[in-house]
């Protein structure tokens, strides 16, 4: 996912629009931004009040797996299994791609 455009540079546009006048397809054009991104900005704005870019998943994401040593130890007792049958295993809810991903930070 590509990384998010700067808060400031969304203020610019959606001043640029309201304070100024300008028209969403010449803002689209003088600061390079695709008509419907400054479109999803004031959507957002009109709904939040704020242009903040929404976190992606992966910064909302919590470790489920805090004790690592315990999963190192749940993989090994479990390494003949597949990784959707060991998120069944686990204890509490676990999806077979936090397995996977856990599975690849312990190698």
């Amino acid at each position: 996912m590509p990384k998010p455009y700067s808060l400031d540079l969304r203020q610019k546009v959606i001043d640029a629009i309201e304070l100024d006048g300008m028209r969403k397809s010449e803002a689209s054009n003088v600061f390079g931004i695709r008509r419907n991104t400054i479109d999803l900005w004031l959507k957002r704005k009109a709904a939040t009040g704020s242009l903040a870019p929404q976190l992606n998943a992966k910064a909302r994401r919590q470790n489920r797996i805090t004790d690592w040593e315990r999963f190192r130890a749940f993989a090994e007792e479990h390494r003949h299994n597949t990784q959707a049958e060991m998120a069944e295993c686990w204890p509490g809810a676990m999806s077979q791609r936090t397995i996977s991903r856990a599975l690849g930070v312990i190698g």
